[in-house]
């Protein structure tokens, strides 16, 4: 098991190599360049949205789209992942993160564009698509192997970094928190998810619309009340961050040091991972929505990774070094705890691990909803039912399982999905500037 673990982590860092992590950002900065920061300054538009009447047919409303999308983004990454990066990376990991946020908006706005503009209806008449759909109709049927590899990468990506990775993740933290032996956290994830995923995409859309805002809020004021505790330190850890950023960090305390190129790395592979933009699994979601038109669901759907990663896991890494947790040597989940707990004391512990099983769970929800889209593009309508029981049934295994192995395996589904997703997204960005140009230089977008 160890010597497949080892081959693992090397393929994993072959593919998560400075090539992958250039294609990626380059995506994303080119395309906030050809919309001419779109996402930026249409970051109130897209609020406004969010919150506003429904427009147009869709299969849910264009708020749960977001709600269903942000209860796959916002889990595991933003607890273990930003822990992860600045124990990899230092301080300035943070920053990295932040940066491949900012033009992540953008890819996620053309994902979620193009999503809308080449779904379809399935035979229950709900509306179905993402880069499996915009490849194969905005290309071409010369391009449905393309279409066909993201839908394979995608199927088992959900089972690595939307199954096992949450359900491991938990487990071990209810473990080390409570003592709580992982198979029964596995099953009782599995009887809870199973109540939710069995019922289907609006089910799982109403779930998330009512759990994903109340989650996120009560780990953002627990964060928020760790950075009034240590105000006093968070304008020299924000200068550290900045500084660690492009110059590096030097050992401290448990902290091993880190070069610039680890802080970029970390700080990109660990918000890539936290926020999606540009792995092709958000505009699954957003394909689904009401609206009247692609670009006014792309700025709903911008918004997933401002919130995810500006927002969410800001206040995590801002609370780890802030609090001066970062230095202790502890890595993944112990961290965060460690930071919490410097102003919750032990329930600093249960804060984290509440928040860590809570969006877990939800992030089992939300890609259920992926991987059952790309086992129904490959195998037909035929496929949903027995692709919900064998997901519900994976979860305990993935509980159980070598945490090393998880992650690996993980790593390596995401950074294969989101290539065949940045080729489609290169080749059809002129469609995306055409339709934002037609909708928000053509007419008024209220």
């Amino acid at each position: 098991m160890e010597q497949a673990v080892t081959i693992l982590k090397q393929i994993s860092g072959f593919l998560w190599g400075w090539p992958a992590l250039i294609l990626i950002a380059g995506t994303g900065i080119y395309l906030t360049l050809i919309l001419r920061f779109l996402p930026l300054r249409q970051l109130g538009f897209g609020f406004k949205q969010m919150f506003g009447p429904q427009v147009g047919v869709g299969t849910i409303g264009a708020g749960a789209a977001l709600a269903t999308s942000l209860s796959a983004t916002i889990g595991t990454g933003n607890i273990v992942g930003v822990a992860t990066a600045i124990h990899s990376g230092g301080p300035g990991a943070l920053v990295w993160m932040w940066l491949i946020a900012l033009v992540g908006m953008a890819t996620k706005y053309a994902e979620a564009v193009l999503a809308v503009q080449y779904r379809e209806k399935d035979a229950a008449g709900q509306y179905v698509g993402g880069p499996m759909y915009y490849i194969q109709n905005g290309l071409g049927r010369n391009w449905r192997w393309l279409a066909i590899a993201f839908a394979v990468f995608g199927m088992l990506a959900g089972f690595g970094i939307g199954n096992s990775v949450q359900a491991n993740s938990v487990a071990h933290g209810l473990q080390d928190s409570f003592g709580l032996p992982a198979w029964v956290t596995g099953v009782t994830l599995a009887v809870l998810v199973g109540l939710v995923v069995l019922g289907g995409m609006k089910r799982i859309a109403t779930v998330a619309t009512y759990i994903v805002p109340f989650m996120a809020l009560a780990y953002l004021l627990a964060g928020l009340v760790v950075l009034v505790d240590h105000a006093d330190a968070l304008p020299a850890a924000l200068a550290l961050c900045f500084e660690s950023a492009f110059t590096g960090t030097a050992a401290a305390g448990g902290f091993a040091g880190a070069l610039v190129k680890e802080a970029i790395r970390f700080g990109i592979a660990r918000g890539i991972f936290s926020n999606e933009a540009g792995l092709g699994s958000a505009p699954i979601a957003h394909a689904s929505a009401n609206t009247d038109h692609p670009a006014r669901q792309g700025s709903i759907a911008m918004l997933g990774t401002f919130i995810d990663t500006i927002i969410v896991c800001s206040i995590t890494g801002l609370a780890i070094i802030a609090s001066g947790a970062w230095t202790s040597g502890a890595e993944g989940a112990p961290l965060s705890a460690l930071a919490f707990s410097s102003t919750f004391g032990d329930f600093g512990n249960v804060i984290v691990a509440g928040g860590l099983a809570i969006f877990a769970f939800t992030t089992l929800l939300g890609w259920s909803l992926y991987s059952e889209r790309c086992t129904q593009f490959l195998f037909g309508d035929r496929a949903v039912l027995p692709f919900r029981v064998i997901w519900v049934l994976a979860v305990p295994f993935g509980a159980v399982v070598s945490l090393n192995l998880v992650w690996a395996l993980a790593d390596i589904m995401n950074i294969l999905m989101a290539i065949p997703n940045l080729i489609a997204l290169l080749l059809l960005s002129p469609v995306v500037v055409r339709l934002s140009r037609e909708f928000f230089d053509g007419r008024h977008p209220e």
